[in-house]
């Protein structure tokens, strides 16, 4: 008859356990890192499309000036002051 010894209690010596928490750090920054530079490439294409849009169609720029406008208003600033271009009031001045 054999009999087999199981032992419960397993540790991991002290440095081993370092080297590993180490090691699982350095994947989690890994992917972090990689997950970050993802949404700076996203980023960087929605800003060339916006870029392409208000190329396109200067409207565009006038219209995302009046809603960032339109959303400073909307706190409770007392004061805004808004330059706006000589060519869109040349219209009312007439």
């Amino acid at each position: 008859m054999r009999l087999l010894h199981f032992r419960k209690d397993v540790r991991l010596p002290v440095q081993l356990q370092r080297a590993m928490a180490a090691e699982a750090e350095a994947t989690r920054e890994a992917r972090a890192k990689v997950i970050a530079a993802e949404g700076e490439q996203k980023a960087s294409r929605s800003l060339q499309e916006a870029a392409i849009v208000i190329a396109e169609s200067p409207a565009a720029l006038q219209l995302r000036y009046l809603q960032t406008l339109n959303s400073v208003a909307a706190e409770k600033n007392s004061t805004i002051i808004f330059p706006l271009p000589v060519e869109l009031i040349r219209h009312f001045i007439k």
